[in-house]
């Protein structure tokens, strides 16, 4: 055994022998081309990335979204942990996530708590309390062994067909991206969570989804600095840790490589000219947009010439088949001198962190003051988009001889259901007789029929859309505008992506939530009745 690489034991007398801690210089080439790469794992899929983790090839994991409960995610990230404690280096792995929300993250996932969508926060417009939601939220990561977030999305949505982005985005304007975004990394950071904002050099103004297509963003170079650079410069400025590359295409900067494996953007752009020091992370790299030019393999090399650090290999491969593909593709005399840099990045990243010394600190819980906040941000997001002829609030006629009836039919994917429970409660509270129906995300026959009997002789009708980016669900639209035409005194809520707005012209009362958790629903409901003003501000330009 390698005398510097002797672990963490336990003695059979039940003392504890502290190991020496690794020595960088004493890695092999091949263990430092491991440190850079990540692989995706779930629950179900962990045996997939065992043997690479076990074999010293594999540096970090990318705990993937998922129904799991909170103990599930820990079981799993300590079982991880004790698989890297086998292999020959004893060297830790850098556990991270994708905890953004929006088309990312649900109720569910991880058994983490809902975190608001950026444009959500956004809207609220509450730096203080933006910082604050993340720096709660970080700390429950930092309870479960997390160590790195991909997150905030710094993408200025300025195209409204994007089909990606949509309310992971703060919204259009470039000001309070920038804002709001620094809110996030300096919350992240303050718990003791590496921040790596996406999608360099922006992922905002495209029409095609990077997991399928090659998207363009034909934008100038003027523009690209003015709109969609801006914030990276703040974040770069604010010393955010990371940032993740977009395997997009931008011909103002490079007209034949998308950023990903493109040194004028990497090197010229982000590292002389915005002087960003930190880690560089490729996205995914099993996305279309990355496998159109390249096996996953190939692609790896690529990144390392572009000048990529930590390289994201995928979901559902076995790294250490790729590790071998990428070792074999490997130029040593070419690109040892880039391999060598970026382990030695991501070493002295877990050196800092305290992974090496494997000390483990005690964080209380705070999920009750993280409830707290983002029921304060709910409230101040939810935007009143028109009301056309000032019917708000709605309030019960006291000389009625029967309770007010009100029917709100939300269309959304079952995993929401728990979250719509508390849209009933303030009207309850003021006397009002309420029914719920939960249509499908696509409704059929059968929801139209239930929406409609759930609508008879109702007083105030709700209907909620639920939109994930651009892309319109036609069988939604008909729905919801044909309702909106047969009744009278309806409010409409958008409760995910706003851009979904203009598809109703005809709808005289419009609420935007921007995501779905019980706390906005009821204070939608707070706003329709008069308890709320609302404070929510439009992120985006809908026109």
């Amino acid at each position: 055994m390698n005398k510097l690489f002797v672990c963490l034991i336990a003695l059979v007398t039940g003392t504890l022998t502290l190991c020496a801690q690794p020595s960088f210089e004493d890695l092999s080439f091949e263990e430092k081309l491991g440190q850079t790469l990540v692989a995706f794992v779930d629950v179900d899929s962990a045996e997939l990335v065992r043997p690479a983790i076990e074999s010293g090839k594999l540096g970090g994991v990318l705990i993937q979204w998922g129904n799991y409960s909170l103990e599930e995610t820990e079981k799993l990230i300590t079982k991880l942990q004790g698989w890297a404690a086998n292999s020959p280096h004893k060297i830790p792995l850098l556990i991270a996530i994708d905890y953004e929300s929006g088309t990312v993250h649900t109720p569910i996932t991880l058994g983490f708590d809902y975190l608001p969508t950026n444009m959500m926060i956004s809207a609220a417009d509450d730096e203080e309390s933006a910082a604050s939601i993340a720096y709660l939220s970080g700390l429950e990561l930092k309870r479960a062994g997390i160590h790195m977030n991909f997150s905030p999305v710094l993408d200025v949505n300025s195209n409204p067909h994007n089909p990606i982005i949509g309310v992971r985005s703060f919204g259009s304007d470039p000001n309070k991206v920038t804002r709001m975004g620094g809110a996030l990394i300096h919350g992240f950071q303050a718990a003791g969570i590496l921040s790596v904002v996406k999608h360099f050099p922006g992922h905002g103004d495209t029409a095609q989804d990077s997991h399928y297509n090659v998207p363009v963003v034909k934008a100038t170079y003027e523009d690209l600095q003015r709109i969609h650079l801006a914030p990276f410069n703040q974040a770069v400025k604010q010393g955010v840790d990371g940032v993740m590359t977009g395997h997009v295409l931008y011909p103002a900067l490079d007209n034949k490589n998308i950023a990903t494996f493109s040194k004028p953007i990497l090197q010229d752009l982000l590292r002389h000219k915005m002087g960003f020091n930190g880690l560089l992370v490729t996205d995914s790299l099993d996305m279309k947009s990355a496998t159109s030019f390249c096996t996953i393999a190939e692609c790896a090399v690529r990144s390392f010439a572009s000048g990529e650090e930590m390289i994201l290999l995928g979901r559902y491969i076995k790294p250490l088949n790729l590790f071998n593909q990428i070792l074999a593709g490997v130029n040593r005399d070419k690109l040892a001198p880039q391999v060598e840099s970026s382990a030695r990045k991501i070493f002295d990243i877990k050196k800092v962190m305290g992974l090496l010394e494997h000390k483990t600190v005690y964080i209380p819980s705070s999920q009750r003051a993280y409830l707290t906040e983002l029921a304060k941000i709910s409230d101040k997001a939810v935007t009143l988009v028109r009301d056309r002829k000032r019917q708000l609030p709605f309030t019960a006629n006291p000389a009625a001889s029967r309770k007010p009836i009100v029917c709100a039919v939300f269309f959304a994917p079952p995993r929401f259901t728990d979250q719509l429970m508390n849209f009933s409660q303030p009207f309850l509270e003021k006397g009002w007789e309420i029914r719920t129906y939960n249509a499908a995300l696509t409704p059929r026959q059968k929801d139209s029929e239930r929406a409609a009997a759930c609508a008879k002789g109702a007083d105030l009708l709700i209907l909620t859309s639920l939109q994930w980016a651009d892309k319109t669900n036609i069988n939604q639209k008909n729905t919801i505008s044909g309702f909106i035409r047969e009744n009278k005194n309806v409010v409409f809520i958008s409760t995910m992506s706003p851009y979904d707005i203009p598809s109703y012209p005809q709808a005289d009362i419009v609420l935007a939530t921007y995501g779905l958790n019980k706390y906005v629903l009821k204070t939608a409901a707070n706003i329709i009745l008069g308890n709320l003003k609302p404070q929510g501000k439009l992120p985006v330009d809908l026109k």
